[in-house]
């Protein structure tokens, strides 16, 4: 009556390397910031006039500072974007890493909706130095 309990065998499990989508985030990962020069140094060169550095009135510095922070919104949150893109795509229906890349593209909405107001927000600022 007194039988020895007998274990089930466990599956072998597939190695760590052989995860589907584990290549895809690695890749991912390792071109983001690559891409994110890229894309920061295609926008200060179309953002740059061919024009003096030297600013002749206020009008023109507030004009400036209004050009580099569009720029520089619309890059980083084109980044987010395309992070939140290629984590879902990566995620494989894991739920934790389907969050991140929701997280990554509410980020990318966030940043292209500050980029339309900023220049809202500049020509107040240049309202209050006048």
């Amino acid at each position: 009556m007194n039988r020895p309990l007998r274990r089930p065998t466990p599956t072998p499990r597939r190695p760590v390397t052989d995860r589907p989508g584990r290549r895809l985030r690695r890749t991912v990962r390792r071109l983001a910031p690559a891409v994110a020069v890229t894309l920061s140094a295609a926008v200060a060169v179309a953002l740059v006039s061919d024009a003096a550095y030297a600013a002749d009135s206020i009008e023109a510095v507030v004009n400036n500072i209004r050009t580099w922070l569009v720029g520089i919104l619309v890059a980083v949150a084109t980044l987010f974007l395309t992070v939140g893109g290629l984590r879902y795509a990566a995620a494989n229906g894991d739920p934790g890493e389907v969050e991140k890349a929701k997280l990554a593209l509410k980020s990318a909405a966030i940043g292209y909706g500050l980029a339309l107001l900023a220049p809202l927000f500049v020509t107040i600022v240049g309202g209050w130095v006048k």
